[in-house]
């Protein structure tokens, strides 16, 4: 797990966010003031502005209705024909058919329901809108009871014709579309819901949300499989590569390392050094040339060389960078098969593969992974550093603070592992809303800063809990500390302009400095992501679109991928139902 994602899964096996100081993504929500979707990452950010809900809570929209809503009453009361009622109007007897509809619906008699509503339908005058709407509302109702999603569709498109913003025939339809698999007409229904709605009900959002994924997944599988491997930028490799201190691979090539240790003569060792394909790959990445680490290393593979074993797994781990984990997987098992390869090497790659298991969301096999990793090489301090990681992300806060804690032990010096222990006692306190324990947890950020100045993931970590506590101006100054440090961090410039849209509201200096990362690392796909969220507070919903199209292809996983679909659906459909009712969003 890269240091700059510390609460996240490894960052090289597909992170999401891109580094820096890894704030998840429902605070990056919150820092707007948005809702969320509950669990879906997807943001419906038009309803920020929200109101406290009124009455009872959300209810199943299943009976039939008197009326339109919104509209006034129908005139004549809606009662059945009888004595006394020498004149009665067509829409008397509508609204008499409609009534006696009702009552079969009730006693659950739908055939006999649907068939006093399309006498209602039929009696009505058609200048009358908002009661054709209803009885075109309850017939699909009492469809949508036996099942019968094509008509419950049809009819509930002849109700909104007739009255546009009709919320209960746009729910019933987006709920009829999720049936026939028609998830794109769904959304954008369920859309206008939640809008119309002001982001009120409950039972809207869960369906917004389980559409949104399901339509992330669809396009996510399909763009990942045929997507362009694309290297990360260089701060984000070495970013990865500083999480690790046992990393055999990562370790600079030593002036006299050789392939042959008989060979001692310069002349000799330098020619073999170059016949290498690992130590060729290796040399590349001192350079920074990483574009070539996969063939060199392919090269010693395929020879069957000296170096097999660290070749398989650098190359192993620039396929994880590159986001091809399926590349990745048959590297890793046969090097941690290789029972006669150094331990730490495969230790090493249970890491990086249960780092994978875990992005892929497989905990049981990430935990076996690192479980594994522990007891071939229970002196290597990576795997407790990068299983506390692990978890934090399944909520075992105390046995991550265990493994940090040994972490520590076997390497005292380890900045990356002090603060981030100070992470996981801070957000345990926090969730728990413990004052004195989260003032400890604080207290801890300023021991590790000021015992390891140098370690900007401190600063970061202690900024995003500075700005939890609203001690906005301190985070802003520990966020200048990583820059200070880091200068070329993109993401540290993303969380320093989110910081000000939460503290002053500064639209103007949060876009000029999350635009200053984009300049610094055009592969930010986290400065994509946060531009494009911010657009659609704006209400650009266009631009927006284009920004999360640009993390799309930036994306390092399939499922960070389906998440950035997730946002651009959400967008995108928010634009359509624009067009369509004339809605205009809030905008910061």
């Amino acid at each position: 797990m890269a240091a700059s994602k510390p609460v996240e899964a490894a960052a090289a096996a597909g992170g999401g966010g891109g580094g820096g100081s890894g704030l998840p993504r429902w605070q990056v929500a919150l820092a707007l003031g948005a809702p969320l979707l509950l669990g879906a990452g997807a943001l419906y950010l038009w309803g920020r502005r929200r109101r406290p809900a009124r009455g009872k809570g959300p209810s199943e929209r299943k009976t039939p209705e008197g009326r339109a809503s919104p509209g006034p009453a129908a005139p004549g009361g809606g009662q059945p024909d009888g004595p006394g009622h020498e004149e009665v109007s067509p829409l008397d007897r509508a609204q008499a058919a409609k009534n006696k509809g009702n009552k079969y619906f009730k006693a659950g008699k739908y055939e006999q329901a649907i068939q006093c509503y399309t006498e209602a339908i039929s009696l009505c005058p058609p200048e009358k809108n908002l009661d054709l709407s209803t009885f075109y509302q309850n017939r699909a109702a009492a469809y949508e009871q036996l099942q019968k999603w094509k008509e419950v569709a049809q009819d509930c498109t002849k109700a909104v014709e007739l009255n546009p913003k009709y919320v209960k025939a746009l729910f019933r339809r987006a709920k009829a579309y999720e049936k026939l698999d028609n998830k794109k007409e769904c959304l954008e229904d369920v859309t206008a819901v939640c809008i119309l709605e002001g982001f009120q009900n409950q039972q809207s959002m869960l369906l917004a949300d389980k559409v949104l994924k399901l339509l992330g997944k669809e396009k996510a599988k399909e763009k990942y499989k045929n997507r362009e491997p694309l290297m990360p930028s260089p701060q984000f490799i070495k970013s990865y590569f500083s999480s690790f201190t046992d990393d055999i691979i990562s370790q600079p090539l030593l002036k006299g390392e050789k392939s042959d240790e008989d060979k001692d003569k310069e002349g000799e060792a330098s020619e073999i050094k170059e016949n290498s394909g690992y130590l060729k790959a290796k040399q590349y990445m001192e350079e920074e040339n990483y574009d070539k680490i996969i063939s060199e290393s392919t090269k010693e593979i395929d020879v069957k060389g000296k170096y097999m074993a660290e070749a398989l797994l650098l190359r192993a781990t620039f396929y994880l960078l590159i986001g091809n984990a399926n590349a990745a997987k048959p590297d890793l098992d046969q090097v941690i098969s290789m029972e006669d390869a150094n331990v730490k090497l495969r230790a090493n790659a249970l890491i990086k593969r249960g780092s994978m298991y875990m992005q892929q969301q497989q905990p049981m096999l990430s935990t076996q992974d690192f479980n594994m990793a522990a007891d071939i090489d229970p002196q290597n301090a990576d795997v407790y550093h990068h299983r506390g990681q692990l978890k934090i992300l399944l909520d075992q806060v105390e046995e991550a603070v265990e493994d940090f804690d040994e972490c520590i032990r076997l390497r005292p010096d380890s900045a990356l592992a002090q603060a981030q222990k100070c992470f996981a006692l801070y957000r345990q306190a926090y969730t728990g809303n413990n004052p004195s324990q989260v003032q400890a947890a604080m207290k801890g950020f300023e021991d590790v800063i000021k015992i390891f100045p140098r370690c900007a993931e401190g600063y970061a970590l202690y900024a995003q809990a500075l700005t939890d506590q609203q001690q906005f101006g301190k985070a802003d100054e520990m966020y200048d500390k990583c820059i200070d440090l880091e200068p070329d961090n993109a993401t540290t410039y993303v969380h320093k302009g989110l910081l000000q849209l939460q503290w002053k509201q500064d639209l103007d200096k949060g876009l000029e400095l999350i635009s200053k990362a984009i300049e610094i690392d055009n592969k930010c796909d986290f400065a994509y992501e946060t531009m494009g969220t911010i657009e659609v507070q704006r209400g650009n919903l266009d631009k927006a679109i284009d920004m999360f199209n640009k993390a799309i292809n930036l994306a390092k996983s399939e499922m960070e991928m389906a998440h950035l679909y997730s946002l651009c659906d959400a967008a995108y459909a928010q634009t359509e139902v624009a067009k369509k009712y004339g809605l205009k969003p809030p905008t910061l």
